[in-house]
């Protein structure tokens, strides 16, 4: 008997591992985790307790910093605003800047933290006040008493001048940058911090514009303030015992220091600005690279950001935030504060707790060796009680006797009931086994009888598809050919389906009749075709085949759609099953295929119908194919013929023209002699009718021309002689060509032309003619007093260019559009009757702009004018 307890996963480790040391190991486990979980969460919410009182020291600081910043810098705001009060009270003027200068030195009496005033206005006056000391001032000046040259003066305690030899010719104090700044921004701004060359110390100035009550400018009035006093405040905040204060621009470089550290290095004399990270203090080196590191660009610093880096191996809390209150002071405001001033009381406390685990942990071993060997006593007589049961079919009647602790006499008890549960549901386990064997083997059975139907439907379908792959394929059926497609078709059916026949069947052209086009029979590999079946004699089977699509039959014998056939076809043929599916061609059906089974009925499976309905489906394309490639030989023909036509007619049209030019102009030529009186005097009826005569032959004369013109472009023999025509000359010389028939009429023209276009490449004669053909119907249709006109406009990429010939004329219905470009056909309204002309023109103006590639638009409406658009396309000049 298998007396496996079941026991996996974790327990499995402890195999052939004696319960005395599991038990110390579990003693032991527990004791770990009790104590170090104490530990863990001791030291953690010291280290909590750490991070909050960091965090809110460094928020605080940072807190106070921004307090004092924004307080210091506020001095210049109120200096300049107070300004502004006393201007606008009138008791300053910046357009006099000679009262200024005993004010301007009160003001810095009054404000300590400021170096310098200055004030300059539009009329190039410009006077700064700077303190030396106390007592002390520098004064400079430029206005006409200087001829606009800045002069230098030194004001002592008693306000005596001394004249400096410092002098700056031609002084314009408005393209100075601060002013500048101010004018710029219109309103109070502060500059870029500055080192200036005479003293090493970063400088910052302030500035204010000053407009009168319409707005106009008056001048600007600035401040200069010292920033060495910023690392004074940050020197008088304490951060713990070794914490730092720093402010950088967005740049990196350094503003002020809590150390005593320069903002600055002099450098051959001079004062040049230091970077955070190229400090001389290695605490507020290592801060600024570590921020550098962090953030690729200080411009993404936008809000508060605490954090925390190591330095010398050791944790660091740093705090950073930009400064808040001047928008155009864009300053960084960094608190770092050294993990190890929190950490003293709390690393001995954590000394004291690992000692105390370590005594717990040594006890908790020596009581766990005492309990485990007075619990595992009893339990080693239970083990070598049950260590022969191995195998409870050995004997029937074995039975477990355990003496001792009272649990183990339990467990003993409930051992034998098991055994002995065991052992009869171990019969009938054997039982349900032998069964269960009997109906796998049958379900084995049928499940191979399943695949290999399964296997056998699946060849089909291979079959199948190669079929109708081939038929894809085929010649024959891309063709049209008819006869050999069908045979192909019915041939490879049949063999795919294994039926013994399969025909093709199309209806006459009454539907009164099914003719056999093609008959495949498979045992005697034999085509043939002409049996036919007639409405009249199974009007029934006929119905069948127009009510459903497909006609699917087991069993000939019973099924009433196929009882007329029975006798005379199904029966003597031995037909049992068959499948006529209907063939549709342009949207009608025009004839079945017919799918028969002969000596065994078939039931007709779904692959086998889909497969019936795809060869259906070829019968059908190729029918299609044979009947699209009739008409296209129809159509070729037909082609053929009008073109044969449209060449006789051109041929005729030229040689009639010119048979009809000659002895015309002949006689215009007379007519002109007898008007100048070759021949003799002539009354005046003779001179009216001669008048009429050249008239009429002008007319006919230009209608043979225009046909000339018409039969040489049908016939393609215009060529075009492109060449870089300017699109404004064009316009031009267009509209002078109509001059004389516009003044007849007080018509006025005009041209809309764009700017600077760039030729574009045409037949410039061709064009010319399409211009004033336009422009002439334009004037011919537009009463006195009106206006006749061009506009030219590109498309926006300059492909294409459209010339619109636009008149206000009498206009014409939009039905009557069409009309307009048909030959030898005018246009007529109730306005006006119809117009002497051929009818020719616009079908020449459409004529020759299709030879150019390009298309004529009209538009019209009736009694307000006309517009004809030429779309050409715009080949610049290379």
């Amino acid at each position: 008997m298998n007396k496996n307890t079941g026991q996996s996963g974790v327990f499995s480790l402890f195999k052939g591992v004696p319960l005395s040391r599991i038990l110390i190991a579990l003693f032991l486990l527990q004791i770990l985790l009790a104590v170090g979980l104490t530990a863990y969460l001791s030291i953690g919410n010291g280290q909590k307790a750490v991070n909050e009182v960091a965090s809110e020291l460094r928020h605080e600081v940072a807190n106070r910093v921004e307090q004092n910043l924004q307080t210091y810098l506020s001095t210049p705001r109120q200096v300049l605003r107070s300004n502004q009060n006393i201007i606008d009270m009138g008791l300053l003027k910046i357009e006099n800047l000679a009262t200024w200068e005993s004010y301007l030195i009160e003001q810095l009496k009054l404000f300590p933290d400021a170096l310098g005033l200055t004030a300059s206005n539009e009329q190039q006056e410009h006077l700064t006040v700077e303190k030396l000391n106390d007592r002390q001032f520098l004064l400079r000046k430029a206005d006409k008493s200087t001829g606009y040259d800045l002069y230098t003066y030194r004001i002592d305690s008693q306000g005596q001048r001394t004249q400096l030899p410092e002098v700056i010719k031609n002084y314009d104090p408005r393209s100075r940058p601060d002013y500048q700044t101010a004018v710029n921004a219109k309103k109070f701004s502060f500059s870029q911090i500055f080192t200036p060359l005479t003293e090493p110390t970063l400088f910052i100035s302030a500035s204010l514009p000053i407009y009168n009550s319409q707005g106009q400018l008056l001048g600007v009035n600035s401040t200069l303030t010292h920033l060495s006093e910023i690392g004074d405040l940050l020197q008088n905040i304490k951060v713990g015992k070794f914490g730092q204060i720093f402010i950088i621009e967005r740049s990196g470089l350094l503003i002020a220091s809590s150390t005593t550290e320069e903002p600055f290095r002099l450098q051959n004399g001079k004062p040049i600005r230091l970077a955070a990270s190229q400090s001389g203090n290695s605490f507020t080196q290592a801060t600024a690279k570590y921020l550098a590191t962090k953030f690729s660009n200080f411009d993404q610093i936008q809000s508060l950001q605490q954090l925390d880096f190591s330095f010398n191996g050791k944790r660091q809390f740093l705090e950073v935030r930009p400064l808040q209150g001047e928008p155009n002071v864009n300053w960084l405001i960094v608190v770092a504060v050294p993990e190890a001033d929190f950490m003293g009381q709390i690393d001995r406390n954590t000394q004291t707790i690992i000692f105390l685990c370590l005594g717990a942990l040594g006890l908790a071993t020596l009581l766990g060796i005492i309990t485990a060997r007075w619990i595992t006593q009893p339990i080693l007589y239970f083990s070598t009680a049950t260590k022969d049961l191995v195998d409870f079919t050995n004997s029937e009647d074995s039975v477990m006797k355990v003496q001792g602790i009272k649990e183990l006499e339990i467990l003993g008890g409930s051992f034998n009931e098991m055994m002995q549960e065991l052992r009869k549901t171990f019969t009938a386990q054997i039982t349900k086994n032998e069964e269960l064997e009997l109906q796998v083997k049958q379900q084995t059975q049928e499940l191979q009888q399943e695949i290999q139907e399964r296997i056998n439907s699946e060849r089909k379908l291979s079959q199948h598809s190669q079929v109708l792959l081939e038929l894809t394929n085929h010649k024959a059926i891309s063709e049209g050919n008819l006869e050999t497609a069908f045979k192909v078709i019915t041939e490879k059916a049949a063999n795919a389906l294994e039926i013994e026949r399969v025909s093709v069947w199309l209806f006459n052209s009454d539907r009164t009749k099914l003719q056999c086009i093609s008959l495949y029979e498979r045992s005697d590999q034999r085509h043939s075709a002409g049996l036919e079946r007639n409405l009249a004699d199974y009007p029934i089977y006929f119905r069948a085949l127009a009510s459903a699509c497909t006609i699917t039959i087991t069993d000939t014998h019973t099924d009433p759609r196929v009882q007329e056939l029975w006798d005379e076809l199904l029966e003597p043929n031995n037909i049992l099953s068959l499948i006529n599916t209907s063939i549709w061609v342009g949207g009608e059906v025009v004839g079945t295929v017919l799918y028969e089974q002969v000596s065994i009925p078939r039931i007709w499976e779904l692959s086998e119908q889909n497969f019936i309905s795809s060869i259906t489906q070829f019968v059908a394309l190729t029918l299609e194919v044979c009947d699209r490639k009739r008409a296209e030989s129809a159509l070729r023909e037909a082609k053929e013929a009008a073109e044969i036509a449209n060449r006789a007619k051109s041929t005729f049209l030229g040689n009639i023209s010119y048979e009809l030019r000659t002895p015309l102009n002949s006689i215009l030529g007379i007519t002109e002699a007898l008007q100048y009186e070759v021949y003799g005097p002539v009354s005046e009826e003779q001179r009216q009718s001669l008048n009429i005569l050249e008239s009429s032959g002008k007319n006919l004369l230009e209608l043979i021309n225009q046909i000339l013109d018409l039969t040489d472009t049908e016939s393609s023999k215009i060529e075009l002689q492109l060449v870089a025509t300017s699109i404004q000359e064009l316009c031009d010389s267009s509209l002078s060509f109509v001059k004389h028939l516009a003044f007849q009429k007080n018509i006025r023209l005009r041209v809309q032309v764009p700017e600077e276009l760039e030729p574009i490449q045409v037949d410039e004669r061709r064009i010319r003619q399409v211009f004033i053909n336009l422009l002439t119907n334009a004037i011919k249709f537009t009463k006195e007093g009106g206006e006749v006109w061009i506009e030219v406009q590109p498309n926006s990429t300059n492909e294409y260019i459209f010339f619109s010939v636009v008149d206000t004329g009498i206009g014409m219905l939009s039905d009557d559009l069409f009309k307009l470009f048909q030959p030898f056909v005018q246009v007529e309204n109730a306005s006006i009757h119809r117009s002497p002309g051929t009818g020719l023109g616009l079908v020449m103006v459409q004529r020759i702009v299709e030879l150019h590639g390009g298309t004529v638009h009209a538009e019209s409406q009736l009694g307000k004018g006309s517009r004809f658009t030429v779309k050409l396309p715009w080949k610049k000049a290379g």
